[in-house]
């Protein structure tokens, strides 16, 4: 039976538990994306046409009914964004209704989510109706260029909606994750004292000139320095510490 929540690992399991990905791709065309590069490896296709997966909504249904009250937080989600920005190849935006009949379920079971977007911010409001404050609303913030999120929502919307989400008593979290600009993150960090939590981590998949240790200590000591929730990613908490860089290539993304 196919049973779309799963529990991510490694360097997936530090943004949440239990994950699910709602369509077959991602249109956002993002420079850094492990799940774009992996496609590509192997020959699939990527951000062409973006669909729900087949059933999906059904399968999540049906598999939430075993996980009724347990007040788990799922995320939305990993190698997709839950607002894919874009049209299909019928010239049609893309139809992210998808996105919210899981939402439904996964709050109607007795369940959180967890999001993660830089898509349409429209339909992520459109969504908001359903979140409370068990739930967490979260947007990427890398520094990246346009070059490298070249189908993503600008900075500044993505900005603007987490304050209409903390306004609407949603949690709020901010994903800088992988850095590509130090000076953008620490910019971000000290600005948004509406953000919870701020999870930040390295660039792993690609050579970069970021002295990585460096930058761990300064983001850690600005984040203390200002009060500001955050959580430092393994590899970059490797990286502050010394050690050896750990390689090894999640899966589950």
């Amino acid at each position: 039976m196919f049973r779309p929540i799963y529990p991510p690992r490694t360097r997936a399991y530090e943004y949440c538990p239990l994950a699910v990905n709602i369509y077959d791709s991602c249109p956002h065309g993002c420079t850094y994306c492990y799940a774009r590069a992996m496609a590509k490896r192997f020959g699939r296709p990527w951000g062409n046409e973006v669909n729900p997966r087949p059933g999906i909504v059904e399968a999540v249904q049906k598999q939430l009914v075993g996980m009724r009250g347990q007040g788990k937080k799922i995320m939305l989600c990993f190698t997709c964004d839950p607002y894919p920005l874009g049209y299909t190849k019928a010239g049609r935006r893309i139809n992210t209704t998808a996105t919210r009949e899981v939402i439904r379920a996964i709050k109607e079971s007795g369940n959180h989510v967890q999001i993660l977007t830089k898509g349409h911010m429209k339909d992520a409001q459109r969504d908001f109706d359903l979140l409370d404050e068990n739930d967490k609303f979260g947007v990427t913030l890398t520094g990246a260029s346009w070059e490298d999120e070249p189908g993503a929502v600008n900075v500044e919307a993505r900005i603007r909606i987490l304050r209409k989400a903390a306004a609407a008593d949603i949690g709020t979290w901010v994903s800088c994750e992988p850095v590509l600009d130090p000076a953008a993150v620490y910019a971000a960090i000290e600005s948004l004292d509406c953000v919870d939590m701020f999870h930040i981590g390295k660039l792993n998949h690609r050579k970069s000139n970021i002295d990585w240790r460096q930058f761990g200590h300064d983001v850690e000591a600005l984040c203390k320095r200002l009060g500001r929730n955050y959580y430092i990613k393994d590899d970059l908490r490797r990286e502050m510490n010394g050690e050896e860089r750990n390689e090894v290539p999640d899966a589950s993304l």
